[in-house]
């Protein structure tokens, strides 16, 4: 029987221990995708305590805590930061078999060297001899980056953005890339004609342009992305229920942008043909500039009415949605690529369901013009665990090419998840490695630990042309 989180922890054959240990385990860490604070990295700070660092934000742990009967007095409320830790310790012991009791003392061990088995009797001298660590230069933002060899992470931003912090990090000239992503989801949020209105006056604010009509709009937001590209983007990302993929013209785009200036109510379909004719001048403006677009699709969120009144989104109420992905997305890729205008795209599903779908949908838009240009994005949120990673690496590896895969991301908003890079790494080699041991792949070690390595860094490096 082996040791909890021993040296070949999910390494299960020794061909899968050599490709982890010769080949994984040393790569730098490219982040393509994550939720970290740019303000932070410039800054440099030292949390307070472990709970700041660790339980802040992070809603996979409170919707655990939830789940164990923790009251949100202790998750987002008024408690001390202890107290809340306490708690999140007392609960560890019952995440057994969910990927956080994993993470989590992987997170410990990696950063902190704390080889305890996190519970409420351990809870007060793991948190004093982390905190403590917390409080020393090598444990900064920066330090906790450099640990886990993270060379570049890319950071998720709003048009709107100064890119301040950006700025701060670049003039530095450290050995770390921090880039911002371009995150316009705000931008075509038609659905809420009030709160669209009070964005674009942000945007006019931020480009010293009246905007009362279509046209002007897409001036000001096009500054935007151009302001982004120059300084150092070079991904968009987008959030979305399902790619919105209606067919529409001009002049009604123009009708309906008047609609909302005016603050009238719009029909659902004008709502959908405005969130399409937003998609695709974005689309079309990242093709120009070279950039990789992302698409997030299918999380059904803020289910939880009642709590999004008190604490706002993002904070633990969002599921999987079963929303229809095929046709539209067909019809989105397809009418980029009719005219030459279909950047590199990374898709994510979230409903396992969707995996097959994404992995045929993807060989229908590699046009042999860069290896992989259109990916299958690593399995995403409540997919990113073993489960996950394994279904759609598989869907991957039977309707694609995995060896062009970019591979894992943290989409996190902690500085301590990096290793989920480790976590998906050993799942990874553990792939190969068994179909090496049952005859299904050769024995030829030297190139198929080119292939990981690829996926775990190389592949990403190249594809962003970082």
């Amino acid at each position: 029987m082996k040791n909890f989180l021993d040296d070949n922890f999910l390494l299960t054959n020794r061909t899968a221990e050599r490709l982890y240990h010769e080949y994984a385990k040393d790569m730098p860490i490219i982040d393509y995708h994550n939720h970290l604070i740019p303000e932070q990295i410039a800054n440099d700070v030292n949390f307070d305590n472990l709970t700041q660092v660790w339980l802040y934000g992070d809603h996979y742990k409170w919707r655990a805590m939830r789940a164990n009967g923790v009251n949100e007095d202790f998750i987002t409320g008024k408690k001390s930061d202890y107290e809340k830790f306490e708690k999140w310790a007392e609960t560890v012991p019952y995440t057994l078999r969910n990927p956080l009791y994993h993470w989590t003392h992987l997170e410990l061990r990696r950063y902190f060297d704390v080889q305890d088995i996190l519970s409420g009797s351990t809870a007060k001298k793991v948190y004093e001899e982390c905190t403590a660590k917390l409080q020393t230069p090598e444990y900064s933002v920066r330090g906790l980056l450099s640990k886990m060899k993270v060379e570049a992470v890319c950071t998720t931003d709003d048009p709107i953005d100064s890119l301040e912090h950006h700025q701060k990090i670049a003039k530095e000239g450290i050995a770390l890339q921090v880039r911002p992503a371009f995150r316009p989801d705000k931008a075509m949020s038609a659905d809420d004609v009030a709160g669209l209105n009070e964005y674009i006056a942000k945007v006019e604010q931020v480009t010293n342009l009246s905007i009362a009509d279509f046209d002007t709009y897409l001036k000001a937001l096009k500054l935007r992305h151009d302001y982004f590209e120059q300084n150092g983007c070079r991904v968009s990302d987008h959030g979305l229920e399902q790619i919105y993929a209606e067919d529409y013209t001009d002049e009604e785009i123009n009708k309906i942008f008047v609609k909302i200036r005016s603050n009238a109510t719009l029909t659902d379909l004008e709502v959908l043909k405005f969130k399409s004719a937003m998609l695709v001048h974005f689309a079309k403006w990242d093709h120009v500039s070279g950039w990789v677009q992302q698409f997030h699709l299918g999380a059904l969120r803020n289910n939880n009415r009642r709590m999004l009144s008190i604490l706002g989104p993002d904070t633990g109420w969002d599921s999987i949605g079963d929303f229809s992905q095929g046709r539209q997305l067909s019809k989105f890729l397809n009418g980029l690529d009719a005219t030459d205008q279909l950047a590199k795209t990374i898709i994510y599903n979230l409903n396992p369901a969707d995996n097959e779908l994404i992995a045929t949908m993807i060989g229908n838009f590699n046009d042999g013009s860069v290896a992989g240009k259109v990916q299958f994005g690593s399995a995403w949120w409540f997919l990113d665990q073993k489960d996950g990673m394994v279904k759609q690496m598989n869907a991957l590896s039977n309707m694609g090419l995995i060896s062009r895969f970019i591979g894992m991301l943290t989409d996190s908003r902690s500085f301590l998840s990096y290793p989920r890079h480790e976590y998906f790494r050993r799942i990874l080699c553990n792939l190969f490695g068994e179909e090496v041991e049952n005859g299904e792949l050769p024995n030829d070690i030297e190139w198929i630990g080119k292939v990981v390595k690829d996926i775990s860094y190389y592949n990403a490096k190249n594809y962003i042309n970082w």
